[in-house]
């Protein structure tokens, strides 16, 4: 599905990403974990088409889309929660979501998108009516996730959604990934909450200083104490 090979991505002058290349195939739900700072953000940006990447290739189902125009991303069948949610808070929560169904293949199933969505996450349906601003931190992640399902994605990128939210509502997320992926839907996760992530992910990618350190199924990765201990922050055991 997803074809990451040997991509670069600078900010100005300064490299950001080194030689980066990883996959995710058809069903899968592969995160991306390591230190802060280390290009986690930069990379799956790099892959929703908001960076531009300076070398290298990204291919999807088999299409060439490095120099894809940024806007044309989400028709290609990618979507992205971004890091703050960036809502329309002065925007109805019915909106929101609805906004995520701008393209014509999308806005065809909207109604059925909004039904998914809201038996994914019923805490929405009583507040759609709502400005998104009113919504709790969890509810507005929620309320994130659902405006990128709106637009029916094939490969749904997560960027930190365990980000502020309290740690109850971070199982109840996790738990709406895993259904979100075993509907059929492939996941890229950028995640510091490395645990969680790594028990919920098919396979795993380390970044550090922009480059790949380590990679392999996300148990087997775990299970390395020099992982756990250089790249993960977490002790043996």
């Amino acid at each position: 599905m997803l074809e990451v090979a040997d991509i670069k991505v600078s900010y100005g002058a300064a490299p950001a990403l080194w030689g980066v290349s990883l996959e995710v195939r058809a069903g899968e739900l592969v995160c991306v974990v390591g230190p802060n700072g280390a290009g986690k953000t930069t990379l799956i940006n790099a892959i929703a088409g908001i960076h531009r990447v300076r070398e290298g290739r990204l291919r999807f189902n088999g299409r060439d889309i490095t120099q894809l125009a940024s806007h044309k991303f989400c028709e290609a069948g990618i979507a992205i929660v971004p890091e703050g949610r960036r809502l329309f808070t002065g925007m109805t929560v019915r909106d929101n979501l609805e906004l995520g169904s701008f393209i014509a293949s999308a806005k065809a199933h909207r109604h059925q998108s909004l039904e998914l969505v809201l038996q994914l996450f019923p805490a929405l349906e009583a507040r759609l009516k709502s400005p998104a601003g009113a919504l709790s931190g969890g509810q507005q992640q929620m309320e994130a996730i659902g405006r990128a399902l709106m637009a029916r994605p094939q490969l749904l990128l997560l960027d930190e959604p365990s980000l502020g939210l309290a740690p109850m509502i971070v199982v109840d997320m996790f738990r709406a990934i895993r259904a979100i992926n075993a509907n059929g839907t492939s996941v890229l996760l950028v995640e510091q909450n490395v645990a969680m992530a790594m028990q919920l992910a098919h396979r795993a990618y380390v970044v550090e200083e922009g480059r790949i350190v380590a990679d392999g199924q996300a148990d087997e990765l775990l299970a390395r104490p020099e992982i756990r201990k250089a790249y993960l922050g977490l002790e043996s055991g």
